[in-house]
């Protein structure tokens, strides 16, 4: 008896820590999730200005404490999560669990990798957490959409970036020819990443065909440039055409596989058919 009452407690006080760390929803959950937002958003300032000189020599002491603070700080959530959930593993291999892992790494690898704590800036992609914490559950079902017609598109898109890698190719080939070293293009890689630059019309400007030829061909290379660069943009919009998925999505996350694209009022997990948290 006293057995079964220990693990009905273990199991409750697992459900409530996952409630508080994973659920938006609730109160505890939403008071967590912006407390950890706001030790994110100062733990950046911090690496910030470590990397300032005159701030670092009057305040450096002071900073290094507040860095291996909330390091210590996202250490501890980082294992109160993998205490949470079900299923361990999964957390530590998704996305969001690779952010928090290398959010935390830097400060540890600095004890012997001096500068390597700068990579705590990192900590930015976890501020991806703001959608759950403002319930905006539309744009997540838009975020769905995107996805969809991103991952529909992929083939048309592969294609079209080996066509482009083609055209650079040869246009730098050509380029290196007609213009030589004696005008800058003093190999083909040089001229293939000139070619970059001028078909994407960024036009750094450090290299410059001098010859009548070489204009022409660079004069061709802008014009195409324009066209290419609304061709991605064509694929994905006419796959965006394509679906008509309207469903709202919730906050919700499954406490096995932690997919958080469920249907409003959805009771069990698309994914894997876990019942969620009520």
């Amino acid at each position: 008896m006293q057995k079964q009452s220990e693990k009905t407690f273990h199991t409750t006080w697992r459900n409530r820590l996952y409630e508080i760390i994973f659920e938006a929803d609730t109160p505890a959950g939403r008071r967590f999730d912006i407390a950890l937002l706001i030790a994110i958003l100062l733990s950046i300032v911090v690496v910030m200005l470590e990397s300032v000189s005159s701030i670092q020599a009057n305040y450096g002491d002071w900073l290094r404490t507040l860095e291996w603070f909330f390091t210590f700080l996202f250490t501890a959530e980082y294992l109160a999560r993998l205490i949470a959930v079900r299923n361990p593993r999964r957390y530590i291999f998704s996305f969001l669990g690779i952010i928090d892992f290398l959010a935390i790494i830097p400060t540890y690898l600095s004890i012997v990798f001096v500068g390597s704590q700068y990579l705590l800036v990192i900590r930015t992609i976890r501020l991806l957490r703001i959608f759950r914490i403002l319930k905006l559950s539309r744009y997540l079902g838009e975020a769905t959409v995107l996805t969809t017609a991103l991952k529909a598109s992929r083939h048309k898109i592969v294609v079209f970036l080996l066509t482009v890698v083609s055209i650079v190719i040869i246009a730098g080939t050509l380029m290196y020819l007609v213009e030589g070293p004696e005008n800058g293009f003093t190999s083909i890689p040089i001229s293939i990443y000139w070619s970059i630059v001028t078909l994407t019309t960024v036009g750094y400007g450090d290299i410059a065909p001098k010859t009548v030829l070489g204009q022409a061909l660079a004069s061709f290379i802008m014009i195409t440039g324009y066209g290419i660069i609304a061709v991605p943009t064509g694929i994905v919009t006419s796959e965006l055409s394509k679906i008509s998925y309207k469903s709202t999505v919730s906050t919700q996350t499954c406490p096995n596989c932690l997919a958080q694209d469920h249907d409003t009022g959805s009771a069990y997990c698309k994914h894997c058919g876990t019942r969620l948290n009520p």
